[in-house]
C-alpha cells in the first residue's frame, strides 16, 4: 500500500510538480465543454450575457425592483448579478465535486496520474468561466455608470479564498463519494439552498441582526458583500475580514486535501 503524504508541504510540491498536467487538462476540459456546438466556446461569453439582459428586464423592467440604498432599478440587476456569478461558480465545484473520482474510474488504477490534481482541473474551469462572466460585469458597470471604478482591480484578490474553500471541499467530495455515492444528490440541494442562503437577492444589512452572524458563516456571504463593494460602490476591501477568510480557507484547502490523500488507497478497491 503506497503511502500518501498529506502535509501542507506535500501539497505544494504536488501542485507544483503537476502544474504543466493541470494547465493543459484545464484547457482541454473548457474546449470539451463546448465541443460539437455551432458557437463554440463563444458560449461561455453569450451565456453571462444572456443572463444579465434577462435579470434586467425581470427585475428592472416588470418588478421595478430597488436595491437596498440603490439609486435606479439598474442597481438591483447589477447587485444580483455579482451574486449570481459567484453562486455559480462555487455551485459548478460543488456539484461536479462527487463524480470527479467516479467519472474517471480509468486513472484510478494508474499509478503515475495524480489523483488530486482532478478538483484543480475542475475549479480552473469554473475560474475560467467566472472570469468571462467578470468581464461581462464590468461591460455592464460601465455602461451603466459611464466608468469603472479602480477598486474592481481587487476583485480577483476577493475571490482567492473563495476558491480555496472550493478546492478543499472538493477534495472532501471527491474521495468521501467513492465511499457514499448519496453525496450526489445532497450536493445538488445544498447548492441550490446556498442560491437563497446567500445574499444574492437581498443585501446582508436587510437581514434582522441577530441573523446576520448566521448568513455570514455561509461561505459565499463575505465574498459576494465585497465583490459589490469594491466593483459597484468603489468601496476598498475589507482586508482585516478578507484575512481571517483567507486564513480559514487555507485551512479548509489543507483538511480536505489531508482527508483525500487519507482515503485514496481505497478507491481502487471500491470501484
Amino acid at each position: 500500500m503506497i503511502k500518501h503524504a498529506y502535509s501542507p508541504a506535500a501539497l505544494l510540491r504536488g501542485v507544483a510538480a503537476q502544474h504543466s498536467l493541470i494547465r493543459q487538462l484545464i484547457s482541454r476540459e473548457i474546449a470539451t465543454r463546448y465541443q460539437g456546438t455551432f458557437l463554440g466556446l463563444a458560449w461561455a461569453l453569450i451565456t453571462p450575457l444572456l443572463l444579465l439582459g434577462i435579470y434586467t428586464f425581470v427585475f428592472s423592467g416588470v418588478f421595478k425592483a430597488r436595491w437596498l440604498g440603490g439609486t435606479n432599478h439598474l442597481d438591483f440587476a447589477l447587485a444580483l448579478f455579482v451574486g449570481i456569478i459567484l453562486h455559480a461558480f462555487f455551485a459548478e465545484c460543488l456539484n461536479r465535486a462527487p463524480s470527479l473520482i467516479l467519472n474517471n474510474t480509468n486513472y484510478v488504477k494508474k499509478v503515475v496520474f495524480p489523483l488530486d490534481a482532478l478538483p484543480w482541473i475542475s475549479l480552473g474551469s469554473a475560474l475560467a468561466q467566472l472570469f468571462v462572466s467578470y468581464l461581462v460585469l464590468l461591460a455592464a458597470v460601465l455602461i451603466t455608470q459611464g466608468q469603472l471604478p479602480l477598486t474592481c482591480l481587487f476583485f480577483p484578490l476577493i475571490v482567492l479564498p473563495l476558491a480555496f474553500v472550493a478546492l478543499g471541499i472538493s477534495w472532501l467530495l471527491a474521495a468521501t463519494s467513492v465511499f457514499l455515492r448519496d453525496l450526489g444528490q445532497i450536493t445538488g440541494f445544498l447548492s441550490t439552498a446556498l442560491l437563497f442562503l446567500s445574499p444574492i437577492f437581498y443585501p446582508l444589512s436587510a437581514l434582522p441582526e441577530n441573523l446576520q452572524p448566521l448568513v455570514l458563516a455561509n461561505p459565499l456571504t463575505f465574498i459576494i458583500e465585497q465583490s459589490r463593494a469594491v466593483i459597484l460602490h468603489g468601496q476598498m476591501p475589507d482586508f482585516q475580514g478578507w484575512a481571517i477568510y483567507l486564513a480559514l480557507s487555507l485551512l479548509v484547502a489543507w483538511l480536505g486535501y489531508a482527508w483525500f490523500q487519507r482515503l485514496r488507497n481505497g478507491f481502487a478497491d471500491v470501484i
